[in-house]
């Protein structure tokens, strides 16, 4: 077995893939359109798709839904990345919100940040 995705819903699809293509550097994997279902799904990741082993993030656009009450039991995604501070830079100029600052995990020595996306979900990079 393998983890295949994680789906979120969105309230802009175009916004949220310019976020993770522009912003976090994923690919745009691929999309469908299901007008008769009133929902349009983009594929994001890094990879080139699940033949490669990588997860992807689904991203889930119901037509006519701007929003979504994020509710208590979501945590975050989390993204391995080779200099957290860099990446940080980078979402910033980006036109990214970070929303911790690079730094050691409290009580560790892990450096992790968090990112925040379009729709306030949290993105947690680990400096690995």
């Amino acid at each position: 077995m393998m983890i295949l995705h994680t789906m979120l819903r969105v309230g802009d699809l175009n916004r949220s893939i310019d976020f993770y293509t522009k912003v976090l550097g994923m690919n745009l994997l691929r999309t469908t359109e299901r007008p008769g279902q009133n929902y349009s799904l983009a594929f994001v990741g890094y990879g080139k798709g699940n033949a490669d082993g990588q997860a992807e993030i689904e991203l889930t656009y119901n037509h006519g839904v701007s929003s979504y009450d994020l509710g208590s039991a979501y945590g975050h995604i989390a993204i391995g990345v080779p200099d957290a501070y860099a990446a940080c830079e980078k979402i910033k100029v980006a036109g990214g919100n970070v929303t911790r600052e690079a730094g050691p995990v409290a009580g560790g020595d892990t450096v992790i940040a968090f990112v925040t996306d379009p729709d306030g979900y949290k993105i947690e990079l680990i400096q690995r």
